[in-house]
């Protein structure tokens, strides 16, 4: 299921929050509106966090995480360090990092298997992130673009790349990833998917300027349809091939 909404004006929630399978979190200050969308679907599942990083709200492009930890950038206060740990799950690891390139929402792209990171950062982050997110660590580009972590979007069940990406090189980051991977664009063209969306293995946020052809490119890549559904689509995409053929 794919959900669009807004934070104060703003289509870029992947920028306001961070969404993982253990836990999700948003900035302190929007709209009661954007919460209760998260509410709605995750209360039940996961923690919600509201914080700031380095008393900023834009937390989803300093932070990166998935199911087994957190990373925060150097610039993350003692106090908002203590109130992630209290609020997440005891089995996810936070860890403070150090490292110059220090947005590590942009430079970090990761399911709980496997990290794309920036090209520059150094080895140091870089064997912190295998350690703490327990993943494998592939230095890359996407669509030559160095800040892979806000060109792609990535889940377990599959990624959302940059729409300039070519054949070629979504081969090569599937065949890293071992997810099927599809090149698109959200909030009705934006090719910064990492500020428009985000996702875990059972949902996806999207800004509302999303159209109804992106959100089904959304659904159909990250197996967010159920099964009847993805049926239903199939059926009628047979249907038109026989009309067209």
């Amino acid at each position: 299921m794919a959900v669009r909404c807004q934070f104060e004006n703003s289509s870029d929630i992947g920028v306001f929050s961070k969404l993982t399978n253990s836990y999700c979190l948003t900035a302190v200050g929007g709209s009661s509106n954007f919460y209760s969308t998260f509410e709605a679907e995750l209360a039940d599942v996961i923690p919600i966090v509201h914080t700031t990083i380095g008393g900023t709200r834009i937390i989803g492009r300093l932070t990166a995480g998935n199911r087994h930890g957190l990373l925060v950038p150097s610039t993350t206060t003692d106090q908002e360090l203590q109130h992630l740990r209290n609020a997440l799950p005891d089995s996810v690891a936070i860890q403070r990092v150090e490292e110059r390139l220090s947005a590590l929402g942009n430079v970090v792209a990761c399911n709980d298997y496997v990290a794309l990171v920036h090209p520059d950062v150094d080895r140091e982050t870089e064997e912190i992130i295998a350690d703490v997110l327990k993943v494998e660590v592939f230095r890359q580009t996407v669509a030559d673009h160095v800040l892979v972590g806000s060109y792609c979007a990535l889940s377990n069940q599959g990624g959302l790349v940059h729409p300039k990406t070519s054949i070629q090189d979504q081969d090569e980051l599937s065949s890293l990833l071992q997810v099927p991977l599809a090149a698109g664009t959200v909030n009705r063209g934006s090719d910064v998917l990492g500020a428009g969306l985000v996702v875990n293995d059972w949902c996806a946020f999207t800004g509302l300027d999303t159209t109804a052809t992106e959100v089904s490119v959304i659904e159909s890549i990250f197996k967010l349809q159920g099964q009847e559904q993805t049926a239903i689509v199939s059926e009628y995409r047979d249907a038109l091939v026989d009309q067209y053929a």
